[in-house]
């Protein structure tokens, strides 16, 4: 365990752009590959770089990540000094509650300061990625700095919708702009920019600083819009250019922030070589997992004649989760949740079925998210008349349909 570092994962986040999947649940808490929460990325991620003390800052309906926390990451022993612990807003500063990023590390300047820390690293429990935070700990060290930000090279052309980051030679912060119209190149190639990934190594004292500096002025009270302006302002402010524990080419790390994002993500990890690994025994990823049985593939009847509709219990190209029965349906690039059932001449393909879903007999279900608990009666067809779906369901730009936790038909 690293002694001298403590984590804050800011996990507050409403996710309104991934509405009605963050309608009973925070973005951190959605479930996402089958069996794992957001959250469950950044929090593995602490674990395998050895980093075992950890707090974690929720705000909007939180009851869901919480209770994920105490069941899946209640393996820590608090005797030797390793902990994750759930802080949710308590008003002790003023009447707000947390109004920013960097307001929810300032309303808990009481815990970091009762914790023996040299450094404190800042996460987002909304991101998906591998990354060890020890290595960029090292770099943080080697530079003396101040502060130093994680970033990850994006094409300029792409790099609009980012946090752009503007370093020397030497890869000392001399500017940083949240979304720029003409965003800053890195030196020496003129199509590659910088772009900050929301993980922050401060020392201690300097953290202290700029949040009291920030916390009497009118701003967002932001890490990336004030905070990290202020910093390299003021303070010695590095930018460590991530190395992805991910082990392929391009670095994966992704804002599943839309439900169009959310859904590709998914779909990624469903193809035959995806992007995203999550059979890397070297950099597991942690979760909760229920006492459910093995999935189960029944029926394969013989072709009986034209005119009969034969019917398989079969899945290609898909994740399967404990707990399933593919009755004598079908299903085809596609991610299913635990104990969902997909009953007799039912067909789903290039969709999210989460947890308990229920496709009834004789259903055809594409380019879908079916949130937990929904049963689909028999004959029901999604996603192959958007006129329709948009009438009945939430559909997205792209047109992925979207069908609301415990929906009734």
């Amino acid at each position: 365990m690293i002694r001298d570092v403590l984590a804050f994962i800011l996990a507050g986040g409403e996710g309104k752009r991934l509405y009605p999947l963050t309608k009973d649940r925070a973005k951190p808490a959605v479930p996402f590959g089958g069996i794992y929460r957001i959250i469950d990325f950044t929090l593995s991620n602490c674990l395998n770089s050895n980093i075992r003390r950890i707090y974690v800052l929720p705000q909007y309906k939180y009851e869901s990540m919480d209770r994920h926390l105490r069941m899946t990451w209640n393996i820590f022993s608090i005797d030797v000094g390793e902990f994750i612990i759930s802080i949710p807003p308590q008003k002790r500063i003023d009447e707000n509650w947390y109004q920013g990023t960097a307001n929810a590390i300032y309303q808990n300047l009481h815990t970091l300061e009762n914790e023996a820390s040299k450094y404190i690293l800042i996460l987002s429990g909304d991101h998906i990625y591998k990354m060890d935070y020890s290595e960029m700990l090292s770099f943080h060290k080697q530079k003396k700095a101040d502060v130093t930000v994680a970033a990850i090279e994006v094409e300029k052309n792409k790099a609009s919708g980012f946090g752009i980051i503007q370093v020397d030679n030497d890869m000392k912060i001399i500017g940083f702009e949240e979304k720029p119209i003409e965003p800053k190149t890195i030196p020496g190639n003129s199509d590659i920019c910088f772009a900050s990934m929301g993980v922050y190594i401060f020392n201690v004292p300097t953290l202290i600083e700029l949040l009291e500096d920030d916390a009497w002025q009118k701003t967002e009270h932001d890490f990336g819009k004030n905070i990290i302006p202020m910093a390299f302002e003021k303070k010695v402010v590095y930018a460590y250019n991530f190395r992805d524990e991910n082990k392929k080419s391009p670095k994966y790390w992704r804002d599943v922030g839309t439900l169009d994002a959310y859904w590709e993500a998914n779909m990624d990890l469903v193809s035959v070589d995806p992007q995203f690994n999550l059979y890397d025994k070297d950099w597991p990823i942690r979760t909760y997992h229920p006492q459910s049985p093995p999935a189960k593939f029944v029926f394969a009847d013989e072709f009986i004649g034209y005119g009969k509709r034969q019917r398989f219990g079969v899945a290609i190209d898909s994740i399967i989760s404990n707990g399933c029965i593919l009755s004598g349906g079908r299903v085809q690039n596609s991610v299913l949740s635990p104990d969902v059932r997909v009953n007799s001449y039912s067909y789903v393909t290039q969709s999210v079925l989460m947890e308990g879903v229920e496709i009834g007999r004789y259903a055809k279900i594409r380019n879908a998210i079916i949130d937990k608990g929904v049963y689909i009666p028999p004959h029901t067809i999604i996603g192959y008349n958007m006129e329709q779906d948009r009438r009945l369901y939430e559909v997205t730009p792209s047109g992925i349909v979207v069908v609301p936790k415990n929906a009734v038909f």
